[in-house]
């Protein structure tokens, strides 16, 4: 019998290769990094996964060799043999951990060659981002995109060896599913067997891991592919991944506690120790110190509720609106009291941009004076209140908005960010998690005069506030639990409603009527009478996470191939028009508005 001799394309990653395996022959595999041609011989710097290897052809030592390495150009995929042997001390490469070895190779097998790619395959390269999109596979081949991959990978890994310990199942669920309303709107997929039905794309797998815990699964995740067609903005895609997490028999504080585990896990990779427990603010806390349910508490700057001081003044634009049902806040920025007239100015445009009928301030100049149109508004009693609460000193400024309370919180909030950012006030090296709490069960939509959820119509409301769901729904607090990173929303859940009773009611709240509740969520209301268990849990958002670990502002760049912002898939075109064949077999005639 004839044996077939097996060649191997590779015996070792790149950087798997150190000083012990002097004397030993290995063989290595990549894409042609760089080239040098000094004097005769070459040098190539081959790059796999893992980093790069020199390889070296000399014309005395290895004719053959030499010739091949001539005809090598850049990303060619090469594979090389060779014996490892230590380079002259004075060629060293400290920045490599190969950098002290090298391979003269006994035989080299050109694998594929390369076109010129459109861009060099260097970190420091600077492409525009539509190139690197159209060319991802390119991209990727940089270390730091390659890197962000890893550690995408790297937390992945984490989060279900954590679950996993925990006793968590991981469990897919579907990804055709029926639409309903979850507040974005739904990718629609048509159906060839049922002309005129459609399928919808999951934007989040919320009705299904309830009716896993209905089904005594009790501990659930998956690492779920959700879509959403909404806007884009860098910390959002059409389709994305939150790492998804439901339990049975659970308080709220059991849920936090098991997420903050997990966290601090995902942490680890990257080096970073976190504190637990987080901190915890109620939702009220949080706006009234803040201003933002969402807080950045890297930077100490809070507001300051003056309405009782304003109250009573003779300043009318501001005593009316109190006496409307409004608020008036302020804001201490330090050591801008030089700002001149435009930049004042400015601040004020900003502001207004930002929703404010206007902006006022009191500036506290360097000598122990201070300016301000409101002077003649306010009396010597109320600028020295305004003073002591604020905790005013020489070369501060102190903002003021007044309005209904939801657009004074959504300013002044971001006028903090604002001079966060604007005075580096904010500590970019720690890293601050805390839990929001309590949030109101219902928001007023004044546009179509009816209530909305906070966060989805599925989040049980505090049982302490049941009485306001027939008399005040507004006063309603929900069980529900936001994860704020940074001032960035990581993670939200909630406990959630496992009475069909309680569940219509809330739909009911919401506008549904029973029938449409029953169309809608009929799968989800008659599992709930099947002895649905007390259950909550969470979802991460994936893509955020790492994208912050990895220190860059958009999830574009930890996604392998995601969408520019313009929702395009820029390598692969899509979306495509599709024959009229396709659509005939669909069922489907299409019909293309014009734009306004």
């Amino acid at each position: 019998m004839q044996t077939i001799e097996k060649k191997l394309i590779r015996t070792h990653w790149c950087t798997d290769i150190s000083k012990a395996e002097t004397g030993n022959t290995v063989t290595v595999a990549g894409w042609v990094s760089t080239i040098r041609d000094l004097g005769g011989v070459i040098f190539i710097e081959l790059r796999d996964r893992s980093g790069l290897f020199q390889l070296v052809a000399d014309p005395q030592k290895n004719s053959e060799i030499h010739k091949v390495f001539s005809t090598l150009k850049n990303e060619f995929v090469i594979s090389a043999t060779g014996v490892v042997s230590e380079r002259p001390e004075d060629t060293f490469n400290p920045n490599l951990s190969t950098g002290e070895i090298e391979i003269f190779p006994a035989s080299v097998e050109i694998l594929n060659k390369s076109k010129l790619p459109p861009f060099l395959i260097e970190d420091d390269a600077e492409i525009s981002e539509d190139l690197r999109m159209k060319y991802r596979y390119l991209d990727m081949r940089r270390p730091k995109i390659l890197d962000k991959m890893i550690l995408r990978h790297k937390i992945t890994l984490a989060t279900r060896n954590y679950l996993n310990e925990n006793g968590f199942l991981e469990i897919e669920t579907p990804v055709l599913v029926k639409a309903t309303p979850e507040g974005a709107r739904d990718y629609l997929v048509p159906s060839r067997n049922y002309p005129g039905k459609w399928y919808a794309l999951p934007q989040s797998p919320q009705l299904f891991k309830q009716i896993l815990m209905v089904g005594g699964i009790e501990r659930y995740y998956q690492v779920a592919r959700c879509f959403r067609d909404e806007d884009l903005r860098s910390d959002r895609q059409p389709e994305f991944t939150q790492i998804d997490i439901e339990m049975s028999f659970v308080t709220q504080d059991e849920i936090l506690a098991m997420t903050e585990g997990l966290v601090e896990n995902i942490f680890k990779v990257k080096g970073i120790e976190i504190n637990t427990p987080f901190p915890c603010l109620t939702y009220k806390e949080a706006m009234e110190m803040y201003g933002s349910d969402k807080p950045d508490i890297r930077f100490e700057l809070h507001l300051i509720n003056v309405s009782d001081i304003f109250a009573k003044s003779n300043f009318a634009a501001f005593s009316s609106e109190i006496q409307k049902g409004g608020e008036v806040r302020a804001l201490k920025i330090p050591g801008i009291a030089e700002y001149s007239r435009k930049e004042m100015d400015d601040i004020r445009n900003l502001a207004i941009s930002y929703g404010a009928k206007g902006l006022a301030w009191i500036t506290y100049m360097p000598d122990g004076t201070h300016k301000s149109p409101l002077n003649k508004y306010l009396s010597e009693d109320e600028l020295t209140n305004i003073k002591e609460r604020s905790g005013a000193t020489p070369g501060d400024v102190v903002f003021f908005v007044c309005d209904k309370p939801k657009i004074v919180f959504d300013v002044l909030g971001r006028l903090r960010l604002h001079f966060g950012n604007k005075l580096n006030l904010i500590d970019r090296t720690s890293h601050k998690l805390l839990w929001i709490v309590d949030f109101p069960m219902f928001d007023w939509n004044e546009d179509e005069n009816r209530f909305e959820p906070m966060h989805h119509p599925f989040t049980s409301p505090n049982s302490s506030d049941f009485e306001y769901l027939d008399s005040e729904p507004l006063k309603a607090r929900a069980l529900a639990h936001d994860l704020v990173y940074n001032g960035v929303e990581i993670g939200g859940g909630s406990i959630r409603i496992h009475s069909k009773q309680l569940q219509n009611k809330i739909l009911n709240l919401l506008g549904f009527s029973d029938e449409e509740a029953k169309e809608k969520f009929g799968f989800l209301m008659e599992a709930l009478e099947y002895g649905a268990p007390p259950h909550g849990g969470i979802a991460l958002g994936h893509d955020r996470i790492v994208a912050m670990l990895a220190g860059v502002s958009s999830i574009r760049e930890v996604i392998a191939f995601p969408k520019n912002s313009q929702a395009r898939c820029l390598m692969s075109d899509a979306p495509t028009e599709v024959s009229e064949d396709q659509l005939q077999e669909l069922k489907i005639k299409q019909v293309i508005a014009k734009k306004d």
